[in-house]
């Protein structure tokens, strides 16, 4: 399928490859590019051949985050419908049963999709991630930065909040201080002080970010994925729980496991001394 705004390309093990492809925005999220990135997530979700997610951008930005000229066309649409109208009872009972829309209401489709992935998904950056697209690469799983990315929490220059999950996500990365730090600011940080943060795995030449990260892509495609989104599942869940409900949940998804033909395959080429042909199921 011919794209307009992103590249799409797919490996003999399995690694879609999305690369952000929009130069005169610097890969910003909005219009036609949204629609192709979201289709491509959705496909890569639906489809069993594809094994592992990954998202970067075409030099010099990873995703300058939201267009801001739609940004302009809202507060003038904003401005030309005056003062609206009084909420009403329900509005009042729960504000976002009717609110305009389920972006408004939910957040970023994006930042939904990457993170309700079942499977492992890498963001290379490139360069600038601002605003929605900082949001973009914490949404993926591991976050591989070239030395020449740079990512902001740039929503308060455009007096703005971080409404596109990072506000939740990044505490648990980085801490409280850090966070609160960025996102009153908006200052951006390189790709060594992010991985001083902990914002991201690793940082590595701009010219090796590609070959790094389709390297681990590629391993992790070739491992018992499966497993890999039971996994993640459980990190995903065991945020919000104690350890007994955790330890329960993790013994129901050893149990799903032990039923994979990779787990029996792992345990043949264990006793066999051999290594592993995982399958995915």
């Amino acid at each position: 399928m011919a794209f307009e705004c992103i590249r799409s390309e797919t490996t003999a093990d399995g690694v879609l490859l999305l690369t952000l492809n929009d130069p005169a925005t610097r890969n910003a999220l909005g219009g036609q590019l949204s629609e192709e990135f979201e289709g491509e997530v959705e496909r890569f979700g639906q489809d069993p051949a594809l094994r592992v997610l990954v998202v970067t951008g075409a030099d010099p930005a990873f995703c300058s985050g939201a267009n801001v000229r739609g940004f302009n066309q809202a507060v003038a649409q904003r401005e030309a419908q005056g003062a609206p109208p009084p909420p009403g009872p329900w509005e009042l009972l729960d504000p976002a049963y009717m609110a305009d829309s389920l972006h408004e209401a939910m957040g970023p489709a994006i930042v939904r999709k990457l993170w309700n992935l079942q499977k492992p998904t890498i963001a290379a950056v490139n360069g600038a991630a601002y605003g929605l697209g900082c949001g973009v690469a914490l949404s993926c799983d591991i976050r591989i930065a070239s030395e020449a990315a740079r990512f902001s929490e740039a929503f308060v220059r455009n007096g703005l909040i971080p409404a596109d999950g990072s506000a939740w996500q990044l505490p648990r990365l980085i801490g409280l201080s850090n966070t609160l730090l960025l996102q009153y600011t908006g200052d951006a940080v390189d790709g060594q002080e992010a991985f001083r943060m902990g914002l991201c795995n690793k940082v590595v030449p701009h010219a090796a970010l590609m070959d790094t990260t389709m390297a681990l892509a590629t391993r992790l495609a070739q491992g018992p994925t499966f497993s890999m989104s039971l996994i993640k599942m459980l990190v995903h869940k065991a945020q919000q729980q104690d350890l007994a409900e955790h330890l329960a949940q993790a013994a129901r998804a050893q149990q799903l496991a032990r039923q994979t033909a990779d787990h029996k395959e792992g345990v043949r080429a264990f006793l066999e001394k051999r290594p592993p042909r995982f399958i995915g199921r």
